[in-house]
């Protein structure tokens, strides 16, 4: 039995919840309707993404919303419909009741998403229709009678197109008036698949019936079996050439300006501890991988467009087959490719594949996808060791490596799952997809969606990083050389002994003491690997070798063998503790993380010695 809604009074905010499935728009919507008065986090207890925002109406009333995980039915099957359907409900432990409901509705695919619209009549709680994409059905010929499919719903109906952000002043306007009764439930027995073949037959004209749509034209290359791969790998190949084509000159002009702030803050410092502190801790540190923000944000845009134009569910579906060499399913897709922004949000995303056997491989492969964590890592040593040239006279040598990091890992993956799932039948059932039309990425969002990126990634900068490189510096500075003590200081350090007591055990892949300092900090979070390199890098100097030098540093003080072989343990090696912890937390086996890192591990080494002792011998490097 369902709840009491809670009673509203007019003073009070207004607390909405935003329901839908998958692809109808609901964040986008949510993003129109918010702005920037949002914030994310995770449900308490699961690692189910929670998105609350606030605004207000127009006659000035407050309203929070909740843009609830989307979900095709109130049976649930996965942990994030659980949360829909808990918080409909009123059953959530840490969330109360929304007084209303707005169910979010595609007008491009009424025959979906009504059957759900249909399920939450049975909630006994107020719900606004918010019909999107009235434009987009509009172009494809179809004709929606709204105010009688409204009267027989029971429920008001407000036409909306969540892209704009006049769009959703419909709504706005009628959430200032009084809220609407709760529908009345269907009677018992009502078969839902019929009544909704009813309502489209009743309200719906579909003038494009017959007729081939622009989407029908662009699927026919884009999911084409040999000329659909062909595009996504090209799709790919540019946005990996574009990371450092693009980036460069914003790499530059913020280099720059971090190099300015640095002489104007340090110049009225005596030398001292002070001074080297702000100089090798935090700017050192913090700046170096400041300098990689264009490149992280360059890489997300692509994600966010392709994901805004409907291309992404595609591209899962181009790699299905991919999956099912790999054996697994199509499922694995959506949560492997999470995990190219962060493995913690596709560990998480695998909660959707029911199979035990295929989730747990997904999660046990995830952190083998390049996350963005590894770009600053890879990006440094690409421009530190590979030529700044051209291939064929088009294609740059740089994006050919990153994109070839990029293939390893994928191709890593897909064999490391072969080998797991070898002789086991997965029981996963086939890849069933909604694909959505086509549409033009939406600027806003975009912009918003990049914002939110680089608000995160700053703030690891000002919190993780710092801190380490504070840390890093002390153990780099003291204790101090003795008395007529030759070379740099940093030999004489905790750092130092650190690194020495570490190098019998990475000589044999070409790394020295200093690569093996930096590779403590790394596990907390991978970018502190490069801060950590110039922290030491600019104790270990002479004064009148900056920090922000460190490119020719390394190139000069490296072999090309180290820098490859560092670059193949980064590939494999497992990535920071937040997300063994997240692993640890979705499986609740410590014996499955241990072996997770272990596997890792022992594959980081094994790539590394490899690549070392190859490059070695190719070069004729002594």
């Amino acid at each position: 039995m369902a709840s009491p809604t809670p009673s509203l009074q007019a003073d009070s905010t207004l607390h909405i919840a935003l329901v839908g499935n998958p692809n109808c728009g609901k964040t986008s919507l949510f993003n129109q309707l918010t702005g920037s008065r949002q914030k994310v986090a995770n449900y308490a207890g699961v690692t189910v993404e929670r998105k609350e925002g606030f605004f207000s109406t127009p006659q000035g009333r407050s309203v929070r919303v909740l843009d609830l995980p989307g979900a095709y039915s109130l049976s649930s099957t996965s942990p994030d419909e659980d949360v829909t359907r808990d918080v409909c409900l009123g059953r959530h432990r840490t969330e109360t009741r929304p007084q209303l409901l707005i169910g979010v509705v595609s007008a491009t695919n009424l025959r979906l998403h009504l059957r759900f619209l249909l399920e939450l009549r049975s909630l006994g709680v107020p719900i606004i229709v918010a019909l999107n994409m009235m434009d987009e059905a509009k172009r494809s010929g179809m004709t929606i009678d709204v105010a009688g499919l409204e009267r027989d719903l029971g429920m008001p109906i407000v036409p909306v197109i969540s892209l704009h952000k006049q769009g959703v002043h419909p709504l706005l306007e009628a959430l200032d008036r009084p809220v609407p009764p709760p529908p009345a439930p269907l009677p018992d027995g009502t078969d839902i698949h019929a009544e909704v073949r009813r309502l489209i037959q009743t309200y719906v004209t579909d003038r494009s019936a017959g007729q081939e749509r622009l989407v029908d034209r662009l699927d026919r290359w884009f999911l084409h079996p040999v000329w659909g791969p062909v595009i996504l790998l090209v799709v790919l190949f540019v946005m990996f050439q574009t990371v450092f084509a693009w980036a460069q000159p914003l790499m530059d002009a913020l280099e720059g300006g971090i190099t300015m702030l640095g002489e104007l803050l340090l110049r009225p410092l005596p030398d001292g501890v002070l001074k080297s502190l702000l100089a090798d801790g935090v700017i050192a540190g913090a700046g170096t991988v400041i300098v990689f923000l264009p490149q992280i944000l360059i890489l997300f845009l692509w994600i966010l467009a392709l994901e805004e134009s409907g291309y992404l569910p595609r591209a899962a579906f181009l790699l299905d087959r991919l999956m099912a060499l790999a054996g697994l399913s199509g499922r694995s897709f959506i949560p492997l490719l999470s995990s190219f922004a962060c493995a913690i949000p596709g560990i998480m995303a695998a909660r959707t594949i029911q199979n035990p056997r295929d989730r747990l491989v997904t999660i046990l492969i995830a952190p083998l996808m390049t996350c963005s964590a590894r770009l600053p890592v890879y990006t440094l040593l690409i421009g530190a060791f590979i030529p700044h040239k051209t291939v064929l006279g088009v294609l740059g040598l740089q994006g050919l490596v990153l994109f070839a990091l990029y293939a390893v890992a994928i191709v890593s993956g897909v064999i490391a799952a072969r080998i797991m799932t070898r002789g086991v039948k997965s029981e996963e059932h086939p890849l069933l997809l909604e694909l959505p039309p086509y549409r033009r990425p939406n600027l806003k969002s975009l912009a918003l969606g990049l914002w939110q990126r680089a608000v995160m990634f700053l703030s690891r900068v000002g919190t993780i990083i710092v801190s380490l490189n504070v840390l890093l510096w002390g153990l780099s500075s003291f204790p101090l050389p003795p008395q007529g003590a030759t070379g740099a200081a940093i030999d004489y350090s905790l750092a130092g002994w650190i690194g020495h007591l570490m190098l019998p055990i990475f000589a044999p892949i070409g790394f020295n003491w200093q690569i093996c300092v930096s590779l403590i900090p790394g596990l907390a979070a991978r970018e502190v690997a490069v801060s950590a390199l110039a922290t030491v890098y600019a104790l270990g100097v002479s004064e009148d070798a900056a920090p922000e030098k460190l490119l020719p540093l390394l190139s000069s003080q490296w072999s090309i063998a180290t820098a490859l072989s560092l670059l193949a343990w980064y590939v494999y090696a497992p990535q920071c503790i937040s997300t063994l912890a997240v692993m640890r937390r979705e499986t609740r086996s410590m014996k499955i993380v241990l072996g997770a890192t272990a596997y890792l591990f022992g594959l980081a080494y094994f790539a590394a010695f490899v690549v070392y002792h190859v490059t070695k011998a190719i070069t004729g490097e002594a």
